[in-house]
């Protein structure tokens, strides 16, 4: 099979298995079977895909024309390649996890749950192997439009409300900030593919760069970038799966990821940093990083202390591409994958506390790791690793973004990271220390614990994230070594720059 029939296929993979789970829905054991089974050919295509890759192919298919100029076409480069390999293999885990949160807790509507899932990593595979940008922007939309039945999956006033602001917000960003940054940028270069050193030198310059750079950073709305992050902790209705989704497969991947994708393709790292038009950006993702970080100290329920935590980890992303450098850009790719692992394993650590126990509120957890020590010792290597301490993979990532900040001069960012990292210690360790330190509620001093974990395939989830997190320190080398291709690599990227 060729490189390019194996791009279609990854493609077709979780398509093809949306439209078998929704016609077994009715045996919930052959739908998750299905299901599964879709996941795991899916990291095998991706697989096969990386392999060529390293060999050195070039993987670019042909283009479909919708109206002369704007086409649809899908090539593989190394950012895109890392991002295809989180969301593939988080599907395969996230999915047994599912097994086990959703029969485990009795949610209704199962089956669609598993069909939008699906379509939601067909969408995530078109954003990641976009050639241009009208690609990229028809399945950011889809991924959209596939994940808003998820965040209202309970249908009651609080999901439908809380759909209400993920769809208005992110809808709204692209529509009156993404898609006039695409049409100016079609205007302006001529064209829409993503070109290593990127399409924008010589046919832009001065306050056009910065107000077009504004409106992709902010028409973004995936990546959360404050204030357009509103619509991330709304989302923490959904059910724990999709939180995982929302946070760590897919939505918020997709963000950061086409954050990068622009800065490198679309600007280039060169002219962004000879004009200095991204100088504004590395103030606002400092911000950010700072203050959602303090906004989730204040927050008692669990999962919305870990969405503005996740609001302040995609700022790293988007800090360490406001650099415009090497190393900001490696970094950045590399916290891509990296706090996938972490904060994956920290969402299904928050809803295996609730499927065993149905707390949500963290002054609640009092010995919660007592009974359920599985569960909180994973919390605490996804904490870790989200803290950035070694032997655990947000380690480097951080390493490389204060490298990228070194680089361009902008040392006060080393503060900025010290200061993160130490919020982050104040807002996740103490939730650590109250499950193991404190007694269980209603259990007398010198009296036997009751070990009661939730079902088995959520603990088996958990165990298999928070060793990856682990993986990721010993590898971080082989992902470094695939981006460096991403800042590096000479010639047209597309089917368009091929012709």
């Amino acid at each position: 099979m060729t490189g390019p029939e194996l791009v279609i296929l990854a493609l077709l993979i979780p398509t093809a298995g949306a439209a078998l789970i929704a016609l077994t829905g009715r045996s919930p054991n052959v739908r998750e079977t299905v299901t599964l089974v879709s996941a795991f050919a899916l990291l095998a295509v991706v697989i096969a895909i990386l392999s060529r890759t390293l060999e050195g192919e070039t993987i670019v298919t042909g283009a479909f024309q919708v109206i002369p100029g704007l086409e649809i076409a899908f090539a593989v480069e190394p950012l895109g390649m890392l991002f295809a390999c989180v969301a593939s293999g988080l599907w395969i885990v996230n999915s047994i996890y599912s097994i086990g949160y959703m029969r485990g807790n009795k949610e209704p509507r199962q089956t669609s749950f598993y069909v939008c899932f699906a379509i939601a990593l067909a969408s995530t595979m078109g954003v990641a192997f976009a050639a241009n940008l009208f690609t990229l922007f028809l399945f950011y939309e889809a991924l959209t439009l596939s994940t808003y039945p998820l965040v209202t999956h309970k249908g009651n006033e609080d999901a439908m409300a809380g759909g209400r602001t993920y769809l208005l917000i992110l809808l709204g960003t692209s529509m009156v900030l993404l898609l006039p940054a695409i049409i100016a940028t079609y205007l302006i270069a001529g064209t829409l593919d993503f070109q290593s050193g990127g399409i924008l030198a010589g046919k832009a310059e001065g306050t056009t760069v910065a107000l077009l750079l504004a409106l992709f950073m902010f028409g973004i709305g995936k990546a959360a970038l404050m204030p357009m992050h509103r619509w991330l902790p709304a989302a923490m209705v959904a059910p724990t799966p999709v939180s995982a989704l929302l946070h760590a497969v897919a939505v918020v991947k997709a963000g950061v990821f086409t954050v990068s994708k622009v800065i490198i393709y679309i600007f280039g790292l060169n002219f962004l940093s000879e004009t200095g038009a991204g100088e504004w950006l590395v103030f606002v993702a400092a911000f950010s990083l700072v203050m959602a970080s303090v906004i989730a100290l204040t927050k008692d329920n669990l999962k919305a202390r870990l969405a503005y935590s996740t609001v302040s980890q995609l700022a790293y992303v988007v800090l360490g591409a406001s650099f415009a450098n090497a190393m900001g850009l490696i970094g950045s790719g590399m916290h891509i994958a990296m706090h996938a692992a972490g904060k994956i394993t920290l969402f299904f650590c928050a809803g295996a506390i609730y499927v065993a126990t149905h707390k949500t509120e963290i002054s609640d957890m009092g010995g919660i790791g007592r009974t359920m020590p599985v569960t909180m010792f994973a919390f605490l290597i996804g904490s870790l690793s989200i803290i950035g301490l070694p032997p655990l993979g947000g380690t480097w990532s951080k390493w490389f973004i204060a490298a990228g900040a070194v680089d361009s001069g902008h040392l006060f960012v080393i503060g900025v990271l010290i200061v993160s990292s130490l919020l982050n210690i104040a807002y996740l360790i103490p939730i650590v220390a109250r499950g193991f330190l404190q007694r269980p509620a209603g259990i007398a001093a010198g009296a036997k614990v009751r070990i009661k974990e939730a079902p088995f395939p959520c603990v088996a989830a958990i165990s298999i994230t928070a060793l990856l997190c682990v993986v990721l320190f010993f590898q971080a080398g082989a992902i470094e070594e695939l981006l460096r291709g991403a800042v590096s690599q000479p010639g047209p990227l597309v089917a368009g720059g091929a012709r």
